[in-house]
């Protein structure tokens, strides 16, 4: 392979860069006419990542040659970096010693996942074909439910017995990392296999001969069980900057690890998930989802919402004779209801992330509230002063209404902006802790009926205040 197509980079007169088009790169090299090693030296260049990409545009023929030229350890890799669903479409074009092979030297939490998506007569033979340590693991991972934190982990990890010296701990990591990537931090358990620290490998390393392991063994270690949920396990992960976090089952045996990047992972997937939740949405949705899969997530919260969006018309009905009388009015009522589900919002997102935390006491979500409260009555007072001024100014000079009707308006509107701002962030605090009490979840419940009930707060407090200060009080209509 040439430099240049190593470096991916070539410089002209102008000095510009040129994106290197790995894909390309790697069909070329296999369509190519190259000996099965050659070609194998030449793949081994590239990224798991761009490999993964290249297999969904080759032929099934082509793809059963990358097959053959690619070792396990790179198959493996390449395969890690695609979704489940695509990766077992893989595997099962695979022959069947290749496809244990390749299963065999994936994370072993991968392995599980990819493994349940094939059909069960393939995947019950691939399965029989591993060795008996790998097969153990791969179906203990499998016996936790997905949203158990045993279902991430992995067992490829470092662990050594409490009881060895320096120089036997020396000898059994060499020996295990042959088999092993996750290396920096090796873990220790006793004769019963229960979890007694870990050591990072610099201090393994420098250790000096006369030393005890116990001396360099880290107690203080954070550790997680093998049951517990993903969501009630989200802000310890996001807390721990640790390569690999040790899992124990519930009589604190050390089972595996979850990994840095399976934690990412995690994360990224109850993210997307609270913010489908937020929009009425029982589950992600994917492009691949049938349409009436799709529709029956949607339907039930727009129906629900459609009923209230009702209400909400209602009360402007209510309000007929003082749009009648004050037509003006009306160019403003976006204003308000904007900036009241815009607060409501916001004090929904506060919420949520803090109900993360299953310990609050009632005086800690009574302070919560408080202070939601007071934010937003102090935005109120903020946006409500620069409404008047240049809602006021708008009105005298664009629409040549004298000052004191101009001022009137946009003192109404300034107060209805801030009584509105106050209630919306009122409500997007105390409605997911309602929901939270009565054990609805607030993420699902919360978003779509705050931002209802914030246009009828919003409504009922702008043509209130319009019908009782301009109409009843100034009698300005």
């Amino acid at each position: 392979m040439s430099a240049e197509i190593k470096t991916g980079i070539r410089y002209d007169d102008t000095l510009s860069v040129e994106r290197p088009d790995y894909e390309n790169e790697i069909i070329k090299i296999i369509q190519g006419s190259y000996s099965p090693k050659a070609a194998q030296n030449m793949l081994e260049d590239y990224h798991g990542n761009d490999i993964a990409q290249v297999m969904e545009q080759l032929s099934r023929q082509g793809r059963k040659k990358l097959y053959r030229i690619c070792t396990e350890e790179m198959l493996a890799d390449a395969l890690e970096h695609l979704e489940e669903e695509d990766a077992s479409v893989y595997i099962n074009e695979m022959d069947l010693k290749k496809a244990a092979n390749v299963i065999s030297v994936m994370e072993t939490d991968t392995a599980a996942d990819i493994l349940k998506e094939i059909e069960k007569e393939k995947r019950s033979l691939i399965i029989e074909a591993l060795k008996p340590e790998i097969r153990n693991d791969i179906r203990l991972i499998a016996s936790f439910d997905e949203d158990e934190i045993g279902s991430r982990m992995t067992t490829n990890c470092i662990v050594i017995s409490e009881s060895l010296t320096i120089k036997q701990a020396m000898s059994e990591l060499v020996a295990q990392a042959e088999d092993n990537d996750n290396i920096s931090t090796i873990f220790v358990v006793d004769e019963k296999e229960e979890y007694c620290g870990a050591i990072d490998l610099k201090d393994l390393i420098t250790a000096k001969s006369g030393m005890t392991l116990d001396s360099i063994t880290v107690t203080s270690f954070p550790y997680l069980y093998a049951h517990e949920t993903i969501d009630d396990c989200i802000e310890q992960l996001k807390d721990y900057s640790e390569a690999s976090i040790p899992v124990l089952d519930n009589n604190n045996k050390f089972l595996g690890v979850i990994t840095a990047q399976s934690v990412i992972e995690v994360i990224d997937e109850e993210m997307g998930e609270d913010y489908a939740k937020l929009a009425g949405l029982t589950a992600e949705e994917d492009l691949n989802e049938p349409l009436l899969q799709s529709i029956k997530k949607r339907l039930p919260w727009l129906l629900a919402l459609l009923g209230l969006g009702i209400v909400v018309s209602s009360v402007v009905g209510a309000f007929e004779k003082v749009v009648e009388q004050l037509t003006m009015i009306m160019a403003f009522q976006s204003l308000i209801l904007d900036m009241a589900g815009n607060v409501g919002t916001q004090s929904l997102a506060v919420t949520i992330r803090v109900l993360t935390d299953e310990n609050l006491s009632f005086r800690q979500k009574l302070r919560l509230v408080l202070k939601e409260t007071r934010v937003g009555l102090f935005n109120g007072i903020i946006l409500g002063v620069i409404s008047v001024v240049f809602v006021g100014l708008y009105i005298a000079l664009f629409k040549q209404r004298d000052f004191l009707f101009a001022f009137s308006v946009s003192g109404c509107i300034g107060m209805a902006l801030l009584l509105a701002m106050l209630v919306s962030s009122a409500t997007g605090t105390l409605i997911p802790l309602f929901f939270k009490k009565i054990n609805i979840d607030p993420a699902v419940a919360s978003g779509p009926l705050i931002t209802t009930v914030n246009d009828l707060v919003a409504v009922v407090t702008y043509y209130g205040l319009s019908w009782i200060f301009l109409i009843q009080f100034l009698q300005l209509a």
